[in-house]
């Protein structure tokens, strides 16, 4: 199976498995889990006949994002965020850098700098380590800007972060006062 097409999988899964898992037959647990099996078998009908667990191992291997992880023994498979479907992705608080970033598209910076970020139809707002791939996903949705987040004020304000197995870095809202562009 070629690149593209193991990248198409992957975003056809992800789709699944974060916003509409009906689509094809499955349903998540409460932590946002899915049967590898009804997974495969749901791929199968409704979106490319000749899928198997290789070709899924190869999307979780291959994804240059690290959206996805099985559990211990390889029976369940969830996306670490993203979700706009109810689940507890079980994440535990932890203390961020100073700093993280945002990035997104000129044409929501005037809504940013009134409104601060908000998770719009996700459980969270995606924040980077580092300006590369805050970049990436501005550029994703048109013309990229990047957002730096005062991360120690918000502690210092009790606001809450989590880090998921990707490295990825959520929170709830990120107020205006703790933005700058740059």
């Amino acid at each position: 199976m070629d690149n593209r097409s193991i990248t198409s999988l992957g975003k056809y899964i992800s789709y699944l498995l974060r916003h509409h898992p009906e689509a094809a037959g499955l349903s998540l647990d409460c932590h946002g889990w899915a049967g590898v099996d009804a997974l495969i078998e749901g791929v199968r009908k409704y979106k490319y006949e000749g899928f198997s667990r290789e070709i899924l191992d190869d999307v979780v291997r291959t994804d240059s994002k690290g959206r996805f992880t099985y559990n211990d023994d390889g029976t369940m498979i969830k996306a670490y965020h993203g979700h706009s479907v109810s689940v507890d992705l079980e994440l535990c608080e932890t203390v961020p850098p100073d700093s993280l970033y945002h990035g997104t598209a000129s044409r929501f910076v005037k809504s940013i700098e009134k409104e601060g970020l908000l998770p719009q139809n996700r459980l969270y707002v995606h924040l980077s380590t580092d300006t590369e791939t805050a970049m990436s996903v501005g550029r994703r949705h048109g013309q990229p800007v990047l957002f730096q987040i005062d991360c120690a004020s918000m502690v210092r304000d009790e606001f809450k972060f989590y880090r998921t197995g990707n490295g990825m870095w959520l929170t709830k809202s990120v107020p205006p006062q703790y933005l700058s562009r740059i």
